[in-house]
């Protein structure tokens, strides 16, 4: 299936193949919102990192129903197991 405007296919599992909503995108968007304003405390204190892997672990965890308090909480284990970034106390 083409995304719209190109002329080339959608990747395997890509949200335009698989008749995603203008909702999912309102919806999406206020995730990514949500997680660049919760990134920013950690962002405040943290080594230098890659953004994307705490915006992942993050908004994975939001996505499994954890609170916007567990997500961080996981977003920071997954940054000190995963990538060795880890903040002082």
């Amino acid at each position: 299936m083409a995304t719209a405007g190109s002329g080339k296919r959608s990747p395997p599992g890509c949200p335009a193949g698989l008749g995603r909503t203008d909702m999912d995108v309102a919806a999406l968007a206020d995730l990514l919102h949500e997680t660049s304003e919760r990134h920013g405390s950690f962002e405040a204190v943290a080594p230098p990192h890659d953004w994307w892997d705490w915006y992942a672990a993050y908004m994975h965890a939001r996505e499994g129903g954890s609170t916007p308090d567990e997500a961080s909480d996981a977003a920071g284990r997954y940054m000190a197991e995963v990538k060795h970034v880890v903040v002082k106390p």
